[in-house]
């Protein structure tokens, strides 16, 4: 076996690319990976592991099981490990950036072209779009309780927090829950499969582990102290994004509970707006992070329009990025140890129950006002569950079915 230090080095002989041949294969990805981050771990691994060879199956495997392990968009980062793994720190960069701006320009161009859709058929337009949001996220949360809370155990974790998430509404309800399901996990959650070790090739020196975990946490405690002291709208937003980054374990659509409450509550963006992107944003190929593009768009506080979705985009990416590079050098150690598979396995089973809150407020008392609405959104669901239907034609159906019911 080998130890955590010969984990994270490169071999010498090891095939390297340049950062233009790294942002050609993910800007192919970045318009073409449609289908939420488990689809995109796909795509990855049959364009860069099977055809590129990049790394091997096993290698592939263990960044995978890192990646989901971290808070963060979990396929986002396995890009930007694979991006640092071909062509250095400018790899990692290009892959970030070619996957990401293709769905991040198309929901900027739908945030300055939302306050043209007025009169019936932009309501119509807009109240689809809610209902789609209604279907996917009831998706994400039948889909991660059977992966993530899958025994009484962890049931139980997920049902705490939705108690924990109703009672103190907003951020601190979240962080609690978070908390409380680990703590929880570590006394619930010690029977689990052993984790494999041995496969990473990164050559992620420790010294900068440690300063990529510093920074992430002076960033996290230091941001609302300073955000807060200067009065600085720009920091604020940051903060906001930044904190919500912070704190995605399971999934990316884990983002729309706490960006709900960084936005929406303070009156930052309205509650349509924001349920009308998060629609849209399923209909868009990439990672559904690029959310926080359309959100900073669309604020009314400035900064908002292109300079608020560049501050919401890099601010939401980049505490997923600052843990998986403080990771790199540590994590054969860490995962081997069976309390900190415990601690995960109840935070993961927390960030259920905290979507769960989500689906019903502001998701459904949002979207669903109607027979005919809880109709159209019953099918989105069936259409996404068992017909397995491409996310964008569900977009599209519920979106024109909303229009469709507006007129009438």
């Amino acid at each position: 076996m080998k130890s955590s230090t010969e984990a994270v080095t490169v071999d010498e002989a090891a095939p390297r690319g340049s950062a233009g041949e790294v942002f050609r294969a993910f800007l192919k990805l970045g318009l073409t990976s449609f289908g939420g981050p488990i689809a995109h771990l796909g795509y990855f691994r049959d364009e860069l592991v099977t055809r590129r060879k990049w790394t091997d199956e096993a290698g592939y495997a263990d960044l995978v099981a890192l990646c989901q392990f971290l808070p963060g968009p979990a396929s986002s980062q396995v890009g930007f490990a694979l991006g640092l793994l071909r062509g250095g720190p400018l790899g990692a960069f290009a892959a970030w950036a070619a996957f990401t701006l293709p769905s991040a320009l198309l929901l900027l161009l739908f945030a300055f072209g939302a306050a043209a859709f007025e009169g019936p058929l932009g309501a119509g337009l807009i109240h689809g779009l809610k209902i789609v949001a209604v279907a996917v996220v009831a998706q994400a949360v039948w889909g991660m309780a059977r992966a993530l809370a899958p025994d009484r155990e962890r049931a139980s974790i997920a049902l705490a927090a939705v108690l924990i998430v109703i009672l103190p509404a907003g951020p601190i309800g979240q962080i609690s829950a978070i908390v409380i399901g680990g703590l929880a996990g570590l006394w619930l959650c010690r029977r689990g499969p052993a984790p494999t070790t041995g496969h990473l090739t990164f050559a992620v020196p420790k010294r900068v582990g440690i300063a990529a975990l510093a920074l992430f946490f002076l960033l996290l405690f230091l941001l609302p102290v300073i955000s807060a002291a200067l009065s600085s709208q720009g920091l604020a937003l940051f903060d906001s994004f930044y904190r919500a980054g912070s704190l995605v374990f399971g999934g990316g659509h884990v983002v729309l509970p706490l960006l709900e409450a960084e936005v929406v509550r303070p009156g930052w963006v309205s509650e349509d707006a924001f349920l009308a992107g998060y629609g849209a944003a399923q209909a868009v190929p990439g990672p559904l992070f690029t959310f926080a593009a359309y959100l900073g768009a669309v604020m009314r506080p400035e900064p908002d329009g292109i300079a608020g979705a560049a501050i919401g985009l890099v601010a939401i990416f980049l505490p997923g990025f600052l843990l998986l590079i403080g990771a790199l050098p540590f994590w054969d150690a860490f995962r081997a140890r069976p309390l900190a598979q415990a601690a995960m396995r109840g935070a993961n089973a927390a960030v259920v129950g905290i979507l769960g809150a989500a689906l019903y407020d502001p998701v459904w008392t949002s979207a669903i006002l109607s027979p005919y609405d809880f109709a159209l959104a019953l099918t989105g669901f069936v259409l996404l569950t068992v017909w397995r239907a491409p996310p964008w034609s569900v977009v599209a159906l519920l979106a024109a079915s909303g229009i469709g019911l507006n007129l009438l």
